[in-house]
């Protein structure tokens, strides 16, 4: 007797015959079969539940992103009640005011002396209590500066990374003086003035050290082109350290034609060039003088030669061919100096060897 086949009796197809119905099942929607509409990324649904295809792209959900927190949160910067400060907003870079920012305990102190009109000044909070800025920091204040209290990082943002020593200042615009003005100026205060004149100097470090120099060895001010040059920038400012309070620089249009004024007020001009046949301490410096400093890779220009009274040259021993343009117009600066003042000291000493001899005179008589 045949075993009795449970499946047929309970109205049901065979396990195999089932799985052949199934594969041929058709899409009630596409008319294509199941696993064809799976493979084409279709959906389907199992035990309510809808399936979305394995090669559907994942959607992850990020988490926000937490606020950083402000300078002033993360160190608590306190403010001094009588240097009450404002919000640091307005300057966030250099870039925003590059020629109006100036940086550096002493290019800041020399204005805060000579009564800059200052915008904003930014101070760490350890130079608030330092006896050289406190009372020029209330009467700055006193005058309309605001005064914003920061911590390093925000000062190097500031000013770019620059050396700023934990303080900078945005001021008003540098006013160039008239050359006219300046030359009337240097007469009227000094019986044999210098004035150094810069031919198209491009690197603002040599500028602001030839300035810092000419001011120290007494010269009476500078003549800039404006054109193909460096102007008065930040790290001039920095550089000369503080001399740019107190020494004017005239900007002008033509050199040529500056030098030739120059000439008609009555100052010789002297230019430094490496091919010159003179040397620097064989010149007898005297009268008002012109100084020409030449650019750092030409030197002089042809035309700026062409306009000097006499070239002189710095004569070397060692194998370097030429020298920095602020180091050669530090030495140049240095022998006019020297010269006047072995003739003022000379001139000093007779007078007080005369003086002695007419003393002498009179108690002998």
């Amino acid at each position: 007797m045949a075993p009795k086949n449970h499946n047929a009796s309970q109205g049901r197809p065979h396990r195999k015959d089932a799985a052949r119905s199934k594969d041929k099942r058709v899409h009630p929607k596409v008319g294509r079969s199941q696993p064809d509409a799976e493979r084409r990324g279709e959906r389907r649904v199992i035990s309510g539940r809808k399936i979305k295809p394995s090669s559907a792209p994942k959607l992850v959900r990020r988490s926000p992103i937490a606020e950083k927190p402000s300078l002033e949160q993360q160190h608590g910067n306190s403010v001094d009640p009588q240097l009450e400060t404002a919000n640091l907003t307005g300057v966030t870079d250099a870039s925003d005011a590059d020629n109006d920012l100036i940086y550096g305990r002493h290019p800041v102190l020399a204005a805060l002396e000579s009564q800059r009109q200052l915008n904003r000044l930014w101070i760490i909070p350890r130079l608030r209590y330092d006896s050289r800025f406190h009372s020029l920091l209330l009467q700055a204040k006193a005058n309309g500066t605001v005064i914003d209290e920061v911590d390093h990082r925000r000062l190097d943002q500031i000013t770019q990374s620059a050396n700023h020593q934990g303080i900078a200042a945005q001021v008003t615009s540098y006013v160039y003086a008239d050359l006219q003005e300046m030359i009337e100026r240097s007469k009227s205060t000094a019986e044999q003035p210098v004035i150094v004149v810069a031919d198209s100097i491009t690197d603002p470090h040599n500028l602001g050290a030839i300035i810092r120099t000419a001011e120290a060895l007494g010269s009476q001010g500078m003549v800039i082109p404006q054109r193909r040059a460096v102007g008065i920038t930040s790290t001039v400012v920095k550089v000369a350290a503080g001399a740019l309070e107190t020494f004017p620089v005239a900007r002008v249009v033509n050199l040529s034609r500056a030098l030739e004024e120059l000439k008609t007020a009555g100052f010789w001009v002297y230019g430094t060039a490496a091919t010159a046949s003179e040397d620097l301490d064989t010149v007898k410096f005297t009268g008002a003088i012109a100084l020409v400093i030449g650019s750092e890779g030409e030197g002089l220009s042809l035309l700026t030669q062409r306009c000097c009274d006499t070239l002189v040259s710095i004569p070397l021993k060692g194998n370097t061919p030429s020298l920095n343009a602020s180091v050669a117009a530090g030495m140049a600066l240095y022998e006019i100096y020297r010269q006047r003042r072995a003739t003022t000291l000379h001139l000093g000493g007779c007078f007080a060897k005369k003086v002695q001899q007419s003393i002498t005179k009179l108690e002998t008589s």
